[in-house]
């Protein structure tokens, strides 16, 4: 059995997803602000160094895996938070967890995006980037000029960056090359107490109307055999892949965005990447058969 840290494990799939595993006989390592093994607050860089020095002195410097589900919601008022919490409370953590999870075999991380990146409309490129060097002030400053969508562009931006920064590490020497296999799993409307929330206030009406073609919600029940099957060895040659359960409204509403036929301009450096691999290791290693 395994060690695994849980960050958000208080509450909605996160408590779900670290009951999955010690069902499964794993010890677990549980972040929140509250009723955790660690109790960080992952909005303040203070809280996210506690939190990375709690869990490695937990684990006795190894770990298994690891689930970063900890996140904020699209709260009026709340940018600045919504974005630190939601990408340097992923990867801050990762890049302080990233020495145990390489001294294990074969870790898996599996981090929480969302669908509403490929659904939420005026998400600034420019604040993407920023968040992307980490400049999350600069780019709660210019999320803040969508005045009454800045809360959902807030949360879309920092689920798209950190989809992005994961992708970009995961098949990295650091990463894929220490024997992490890092993915991102991308749920649309799950019954937490976030959405329970929503459901209840005045963007009740929106959220029902919402398109899902299954014609149901999704439950953190289910969210949490998602998870376990990326924490898996069935996930041994799966690498910085997005896997989105939401019902069907990604597929609805961008039916032929992916996949994407590879653009001309992007030839050149697909080239350069290939003739590369070799000699960076990036390639399989066929000896055994």
């Amino acid at each position: 059995m395994g060690t695994y840290v849980v960050t958000g494990s208080a509450s909605g799939m996160g408590a779900q997803a670290a009951e999955r595993l010690r069902a499964d006989g794993h010890r677990v390592i549980g972040v929140d602000r509250a009723d955790a093994d660690v109790v960080a607050d992952l909005s303040t860089p203070g809280g996210r160094q506690l939190a990375v020095d709690e869990v490695l002195g937990q684990c006795d410097g190894v770990l298994d895996g690891a689930v970063l589900a900890a996140g904020l919601g699209p709260k009026a008022g709340a940018e600045r938070a919504i974005v630190e919490v939601n990408v340097l409370g992923v990867t801050e953590l990762l890049t302080g967890l990233r020495p145990a999870l390489a001294a294990a075999d074969k870790a898996k991380v599996v981090v929480f995006g969302s669908n509403s990146t490929t659904s939420t409309p005026l998400v600034p490129r420019r604040a993407v980037r920023l968040l992307l060097r980490g400049d999350t002030e600069a780019a709660a400053r210019v999320i803040s000029r969508r005045g009454p969508l800045s809360a959902p562009v807030a949360y879309a931006s920092s689920k798209l960056a950190v989809s992005y920064w994961c992708r970009r590490a995961a098949v990295s020497a650091d990463w894929a090359g220490a024997g992490i296999r890092m993915n991102i799993l991308a749920p649309g409307p799950v019954l937490t107490p976030l959405l329970l929330g929503q459901l209840k206030s005045g963007t009740g009406k929106q959220v029902r109307s919402f398109p899902v073609p299954a014609r149901e919600y999704g439950t953190p029940e289910q969210i949490a055999e998602w998870v376990s099957v990326m924490l898996s060895p069935a996930a041994d040659f799966m690498v910085g892949a997005v896997i989105t359960v939401d019902g069907g409204t990604e597929a609805l509403l961008r039916p032929r965005d992916w996949p994407a036929r590879l653009p001309l301009p992007e030839l050149p450096r697909m080239l350069w990447l290939m003739a590369k691999a070799p000699s960076r290791g990036q390639v399989a290693d066929y000896s055994d058969v």
